[in-house]
């Protein structure tokens, strides 16, 4: 597979900078697959499971936050909030923030604070969800 060159960052930190050979990044209208030489883009990206495959490699996995991705001239840039590795996700604290979340929707204090309340738990649920999900694909392969 012909790789180009992707830049995965989030606000505090660069996920991945380098050579990839598919990239698929969750968007309002599903999985979105990129590969080399994609037609120039710009698309929302929502929280979810992003996945890359870098040249002779596995493919990775990541839970991203809202953001973006631009495609242009076969260099892809993807901008979220928050991007994760599976394995930096602690699920004990991932399952105690989604529960104050939950708890916080329930209170409706103020409409600022139950949309708050609503992206945490999406963005905390999404965190479970991919490490769930490397965990499993995980023990499928030992």
């Amino acid at each position: 597979m012909t790789p180009f060159q992707v830049s995965i960052l989030a606000a505090d930190n660069v996920l991945y900078e380098g050579p990839c050979e598919s990239l698929i990044v969750p968007t309002l209208q599903g999985q979105y697959g990129i590969l080399a030489h994609h037609s120039n883009m710009i698309s929302a990206v929502v929280p979810g499971e992003l996945s890359y495959r870098v040249p002779d490699g596995e493919e990775q996995l990541a839970a991203v936050s809202a953001g973006l991705v631009k495609v242009e001239n076969n260099e892809v840039l993807v901008l979220v909030d928050t991007a994760e590795r599976p394995e930096d996700i602690d699920v004990n604290r991932a399952k105690r923030a989604a529960d104050e979340a939950k708890e916080a929707i329930l209170q409706k204090r103020s409409i600022q604070e139950y949309r708050t309340a609503q992206v945490m738990l999406a963005r905390e649920a999404n965190r479970l969800d991919v490490k769930r999900h490397h965990d499993d694909v995980k023990g499928r392969h030992m």
